[in-house]
């Protein structure tokens, strides 16, 4: 296997895809024949301090549904929390969620799995209690924020095939950067940092890890790991 694994990454990210993936790249192409409303790979960059708030202020939610006090969301836990959020996916469907999310294979959801999680339900569903009841949840600003994670992603895929390729990664910052010489290094810098699998493409799921990680929701969970 190609590249060395980073901190956070998984083995499991090279299996083959899974019907669940499968849903999620096709919520995907469905979604970008709409467009992206971005013009510019430093737009999705202004953003990142909004986001990082918005997602920050999910964390209250998460200790909510963090029954055990565990640091982690376990699947029942996680099938609770569908039910208050009124998100009616079947068991199936949520342990399918789950194993994608959980990435360390760890029988129980870190913070930024938890985000990553809610983020592909949004993508799925289009059901508008499910996204009023997250709303309820004193997460008002969490559909506008994975709205812009969607809109990121379908402006970085510019053939719509509901993954983004090495060399679409590399277009969308030379727009942005025209003439910069360093824009390439940038470019493959950032795609290295979502295509765990090293297989040249990035899916959604990949994409929105790699973003916890710039805008830094990695470093809230290990907070308090190391009194453990």
């Amino acid at each position: 296997m190609g590249g060395v694994l980073g901190k956070g990454d998984s083995p499991k990210a090279s299996v083959p895809e899974t019907k669940l993936e499968t849903k999620i790249t096709e919520a995907m192409q469905r979604r970008e024949t709409a467009g992206s409303s971005l013009k510019s790979f430093d737009s999705i960059i202004l953003k990142f301090p909004r986001i990082d708030e918005s997602l920050r202020k999910c964390k209250a939610t998460f200790e909510e549904f963090d029954e055990d006090r565990n640091g982690a969301i376990d699947p029942q836990e996680l099938k609770n929390c569908f039910h208050k959020l009124e998100i009616n996916f079947t068991d199936e469907e949520t342990d399918d969620l789950f194993e994608a999310c959980d990435i360390n294979e760890e029988k129980g959801m870190k913070f930024n799995e938890f985000i990553v999680l809610l983020c592909l339900v949004y993508l799925l569903k289009d059901d508008p209690t499910a996204l009023h009841a997250i709303s309820r949840m004193g997460m008002p600003n969490l559909e506008a924020t994975f709205e812009t994670l969607v809109d990121a992603f379908v402006f970085l895929d510019k053939n719509k095939d509901g993954y983004v390729s090495k060399n679409e990664m590399v277009d969308a910052i030379n727009e942005t950067a025209a003439g910069e010489r360093s824009s390439g290094r940038i470019a493959m810098k950032r795609f290295e940092e979502m295509d765990w699998d090293r297989n040249g493409m990035v899916n959604f799921k990949e994409f929105l890890f790699a973003f916890t990680r710039w805008v830094g929701i990695e470093d809230i969970e290990d907070e308090g790991e190391d009194k453990v």
